[in-house]
């Protein structure tokens, strides 16, 4: 085995690569036309056949809730123009034949009027069937967050696991799963928002480390009628964060002439919003002149300290290397 294929044997898993019907490995591949009396297929689990589209139900696991009518259009014109070019996904569930991957060519079919589909039938477990899904609309960018950041919320809820598990067996960062979960923390109201595509995930990301549900729905509305860019919403929230952080401290106008606060420099501010935007809480970073100084996190609830004490405690995991 070349080291190229050991390498994406690690990326994708076996059991992945398996199920595309990926050529990483001989064990793994289509059985041959000269397979003879077929248990070559038989034996990995893989047969071809033509089903009724009628015979497949829908994939469970399937994240994505909306389809673009105009994709799927178009795809039913070429799937009738120059025939089905690739097979469905599908295993047997309870006798019954389950779509494992190609929703979108299934609907196209339908779309165009035809009463069959080619397909593969291969075996996999609920586990294998659910990341396939997410990979498959990852690569493909057809996920909005909220889809995605429920996918994973579910994944990591009925196969009990952690963050950093799903990130390596799907090849993605664990920041990248973390970021799109802590979406889920904001109201419905913002979560339809981000959606139906009237603010991006950055925006929402911005709206994270504001405390108040009001607040936030206030100014991701503010966003869409204003179209504020999303550095434009950064700034006004840390101009908000900053206020609060004045009304906290409890000092008045009179107490500032007697003690005249020291100001916050670029770079201190550019460092407490940026661990705004990675935590979702307000950060406070007092720097002293002889470079000490202290980092305050605040959060407003015991929900919200279990969520930033896991962030701070899976930082703080040593990292060990194999030599090898």
């Amino acid at each position: 085995m070349t080291s190229a294929t050991t390498n994406k044997d690690r990326r994708l898993g076996k059991g992945l690569a398996a199920l595309l019907g990926d050529s990483m490995d001989d064990d793994f591949q289509r059985p041959s036309a000269e397979a003879g009396n077929g248990s070559s297929g038989a034996s990995h689990g893989i047969e071809s056949l033509e089903l009724n589209v009628s015979e497949i139900e829908a994939n469970p696991f399937q994240p994505r809730r909306e389809f673009n009518a105009d994709e799927i259009a178009s795809l039913a014109e070429s799937i009738k123009n120059h025939q089905q070019l690739q097979p469905v996904l599908v295993r047997i569930v309870d006798g019954k034949y389950q779509l494992i991957s190609g929703e979108r060519r299934l609907r196209a079919t339908i779309h165009a009027g035809l009463s069959k589909i080619r397909a593969e039938v291969r075996e996999a477990d609920d586990r294998l069937v659910a990341e396939l899904a997410i990979i498959e609309n990852l690569q493909r960018k057809d996920l909005n967050p909220i889809e995605k950041a429920l996918s994973f919320k579910r994944y990591i809820t009925e196969h009990k696991c952690k963050q950093d598990d799903l990130a390596r067996r799907l090849s993605i960062d664990r920041s990248t799963i973390a970021n799109l979960m802590r979406l889920l923390e904001l109201p419905q109201a913002i979560l339809d928002f981000l959606a139906a595509g009237e603010i991006s995930a950055g925006h929402a990301r911005a709206l994270l480390p504001v405390g108040d549900e009001d607040i936030q729905v206030n100014i991701a509305r503010k966003i869409m009628e204003d179209r504020w860019s999303v550095r434009a919403t950064e700034s006004h929230i840390a101009e908000l964060l900053k206020n609060e952080e004045d009304e906290d401290t409890g000092k008045k106008v009179v107490n500032a002439s007697r003690q005249k606060r020291r100001p916050v420099s670029p770079q201190i501010e550019a460092m407490q919003q940026e661990m705004r935007m990675i935590f979702g809480t307000k950060i406070e970073i007092k720097s002293s002149a002889r470079s000490r100084g202290k980092i305050t996190i605040h959060f407003t609830d015991a929900d919200e300290f279990d969520r930033l004490k896991e962030i701070l405690c899976e930082s703080a995991k040593p990292r060990l290397r194999v030599a090898g």
